[in-house]
Formats: structure tokens, sequence, C-alpha cells
């Protein structure tokens, strides 16, 4: 063909286990709650920073170091962050990768988290706990959305690939991988229900 694609973003989602998941997130969904309970530094954080919101960001922000539970869940990702790594081609042989960041995001009614990214990491994602249905899904925004200057507009049938935006829907028990350069954001919860999700950064060496 004449065209070509090339310089693609790979976005990577997959279920974090093949069965049981319903359970293992129920347990998840209270010890993550029971952590906005304990924490009252990070609810006093979130009461500036997270409007409506509870997260654990800024205050317990290493949760795989701090409780066994998450310990669990950090190996389990690990797993498919190396599968990603792979599907990157990116050179880690001899190399160590390793879980940075590991902090819980507790959404209720309202609550949104605007557009950014995750500096001093090479790969981020999010684990999808508690996911009521129709709340707001993590969207991406293409990376060269600076450089379109002149560019006009899409027409309404563009492919998704030739989008300027992506919406992944939040789905509980899945992992969602990205590189951590790539801007995104979560729109507001119009659901009563509250959306819990897990976000993490890896770094390597």
């Amino acid at each position: 063909m004449p065209t070509r694609a090339w310089f693609s973003t790979f976005i990577y989602q997959e279920p974090l286990l093949r069965k049981g998941l319903e359970r293992y997130n129920q347990d998840l969904a209270t010890e993550c709650r029971s952590l906005r309970d304990y924490d009252a530094a990070g609810r006093r954080w979130s009461a500036k920073n997270y409007p409506g919101g509870y997260t654990s960001y800024a205050s317990l922000n290493q949760l795989h170091k701090f409780s066994s539970t998450f310990t669990e869940l950090e190996r389990r990702i690990t797993r498919q962050v190396r599968r990603y790594a792979a599907q990157l081609d990116m050179d880690l042989r001899g190399r160590k990768i390793s879980m940075s960041d590991c902090w819980v995001n507790i959404m209720p009614e309202h609550a949104a988290h605007s557009l950014h990214l995750h500096p001093l990491s090479f790969i981020s994602g999010t684990y999808y706990v508690a996911t009521p249905p129709d709340c707001a899904g993590l969207k991406f925004e293409d990376p060269r959305l600076s450089k379109f200057m002149a560019a006009p507009p899409k027409t309404t049938r563009a492919k998704p690939s030739n989008q300027p935006h992506i919406t992944y829907p939040a789905q509980a028990g899945h992992v969602i991988l990205f590189e951590s350069w790539l801007r995104h954001e979560v729109a507001a919860n119009r659901t009563a229900a509250e959306r819990i999700s897990i976000s993490f950064n890896y770094s390597w060496s």
C-alpha cells in the first residue's frame, strides 16, 4: 500500500485474572475503602486537590510495600508489564523493572481527574476495582495534537486510529497499560456509585 502507519502509540488492556475476579475485586474494594478511612493525610490532600474524591497519591503512594494485598497485585501486574514492554520492542535484557508507585483512587459522583501524564516512569497503568455502569472511562489524547497546527478537523467517519482522542471504557478486573508520557484524563463520574481504581508506575534500571 502507498500509505503506511509509523510512530504508533500502543495501549494494552487485559483482564488481570482468568477466573475469580469478582471475589478478588470485592476484597480489594474493602481494603481501598478501609485505606481511605485510615488515611487522614490523604483525605486532607484530596479535599484540596481532588475535589469530591479520594486518592492516596500524595500520602500512601507505595501501597505495594505497605500491604500484602497490593504486593500480590504488583506481582500479577508485573507479568503483564513485561508482556507489554516486549510488544513495544523495549530492550530490557539484563535490566530490572519495578513498580515505583501504587495508589488508590475513589471517585464518587461528580469527581473527575484532569488531563495529565506520569513523569519519571516508563510504563504506567490502572487496574479497575469497581466500575458502576456508565461510569467514565479513561480518555487518551493523541500525543501529536500540539503539532497539528493548521490541520483541518477530522471527518465524522474517521477511523478510531485517526481520532484526536480515544476513550477506553472502565471495566472491573481489567488492567490498562500505556507509556507514561501519554496524556490522559477521567471525566466526571455521572453515577451515584463509587468508581474505584488502583494506579501505578514502573521504572527500570
